[in-house]
């Protein structure tokens, strides 16, 4: 018996436009889950966040916004202060010397303003290149397409990328989605991978996008962490 035409799966560009799609639909608007009030809360909030939940993150920012919400008073404080406000986030003390540091680097070498481009950010202490990424986004909007672990799971469950390590998949996305999407998008993604296509639940065989896309897959995809 020939497979309906339902039954085949999607190629590659009819992925792209399906999720595109998709993610429009579910998520018209993307308010960045992290609490910030501007470019320096922001990307304090982004570090604050490896290894730690948005929600994590924004039940302690409000007591560091308290001792010091610019970068001319974080520089004033001690790290010891900023550690025992930080410390149930993770990857303490390494957090709070890296606020530290970078607060009074951008005192030092930016006259209190956060730079807004990749090198004077990945040049920080904490800053690497997706959370540099987030910031250039979402507080300079500056096309950038930050992967995370949910978005690189969802992009090799929905076989956008053979990618190993983030950094393949931030190329192989890019190349998929048009620039105007990516600031967006990446958010789309990572509301999507939270709620429906879970790392504990989906496994390429329950969401609406994985089955859509892939009606005949019946093992669970095989996700390469990075």
């Amino acid at each position: 018996m020939t497979s309906s035409s339902a039954d085949k799966p999607m190629t590659k560009l009819q992925r792209v436009s399906y999720i595109q799609q998709t993610l429009e639909e579910l998520y018209p608007e993307t308010p960045v889950p992290l609490d910030h009030f501007d470019a320096y809360s922001l990307l304090i909030a982004v570090l604050l966040s490896a290894q730690c939940t948005d929600a994590r993150v924004n039940q302690i920012t409000p007591a560091l916004w308290r001792l010091a919400d610019n970068p001319y008073d974080m520089a004033k404080c001690t790290v010891e202060q900023i550690n025992d406000i930080v410390r149930p986030c993770g990857l303490a003390p390494r957090k709070a010397q890296a606020i530290h540091r970078l607060s009074e680097m951008i005192v030092e070498q930016h006259d209190g303003r956060v730079p807004d481009n990749f090198e004077d950010l990945e040049a920080m202490p904490g800053v690497g290149h997706k959370t540099a990424s987030v910031v250039m986004a979402q507080a300079f909007d500056v096309p950038a397409f930050p992967v995370d672990t949910h978005i690189h799971r969802l992009a090799q469950r929905w076989e956008l990328t053979k990618g190993n390590n983030v950094n393949q998949t931030e190329k192989d996305l890019k190349r998929l989605f048009p620039e105007s999407l990516w600031n967006k998008l990446h958010l789309q993604i990572i509301f999507y991978g939270r709620e429906y296509c879970t790392a504990r639940s989906c496994h390429g065989l329950v969401c609406q996008i994985c089955t859509t896309c892939f009606p005949n897959r019946k093992r669970p995809k095989k996700v390469h962490k990075p």
